[in-house]
């Protein structure tokens, strides 16, 4: 049930006709993990919580630095040193108090990666390497949980949702990079990128999540695939491929 003071508070979205009060309460009860807290995480933590879902858990083993902060703007030089999940977590308590933060200032693996996934409604991988995104996935589809994934190096990003919850025999995020490494650098914090674009993919990845929890999300088939979106910062283009079942893919293959 949404209280008065919560149907006041989140009235515009709630005057949507495809979300009503009962998108509303769905969000309200919904628990989303949000593995990173660099320019993605809080880009999507922000309107995840300014949007009212119930839960958010944010997970991040790194300290705020310097070169932070032209991209991840909930940071300020004051909190330079300071671990990220502890400024963040007091940001998004300040901004809707009535959204619960739990903060695990470490780097998530192995069964502990595992249980937070599968206690989840929606994971929302804002990592910055390939491994640790391969193992989000992996457990994702493992626990039936929906996946929301983005990247943004240089002037481009890319977005795909994976909504294992329907447990249709979809591609994951295996089937799209298939291998374990990437030739040079893989990591934000090693390669260039513009901040804006980081913070844009950051909130797709917060809407994305948000019609996934409510119910709105367009609907997956097997003759509908998840897609992969890519965006060229530079020229303001996007565009959106459909990502093949890779048959011999070591997570979602049946065979």
């Amino acid at each position: 049930m949404v209280s008065d003071g919560q149907f006041k508070q989140y009235l515009r979205q709630i005057s949507l006709p495809n979300m009503g009060e009962e998108g509303q309460s769905k969000l309200l009860k919904a628990n989303v993990l949000v593995v990173g807290c660099g320019g993605l995480g809080t880009a999507a933590s922000m309107y995840l919580a300014g949007a009212g879902v119930g839960c958010v858990v944010i997970a991040d083993d790194d300290v705020v630095e310097v070169s932070n902060l032209p991209r991840q703007v909930t940071y300020h030089a004051k909190d330079i040193g300071i671990a990220k999940v502890e400024c963040l977590k007091t940001s998004l308590q300040q901004q809707n108090p009535d959204v619960r933060v739990r903060s695990i200032n470490k780097k998530l693996d192995g069964s502990q990666l595992l249980l937070e996934i599968t206690l989840a409604d929606v994971v929302v991988d804002c990592s910055d390497n390939l491994a640790t995104r391969h193992a989000i996935n992996a457990y994702c589809k493992q626990s039936d949980t929906d996946l929301v994934s983005a990247a943004a190096i240089g002037w481009n990003g890319q977005l795909s949702v994976f909504p294992f919850s329907s447990s249709l025999e979809i591609p994951c995020y295996r089937c799209l990079y298939p291998f374990d490494e990437i030739q040079g650098s893989s990591r934000c914090s090693e390669s260039s990128v513009m901040g804006p674009l980081v913070g844009m993919m950051g909130l797709y990845q917060a809407l994305e999540t948000i019609k996934l929890v409510a119910g709105v999300h367009p609907q997956v088939t097997e003759q509908k695939p998840p897609t992969l979106k890519l965006f060229d910062g530079l020229n303001g283009q996007w565009q959106t491929l459909q990502i093949a079942r890779e048959q011999t893919c070591t997570v979602c293959s049946t065979e």
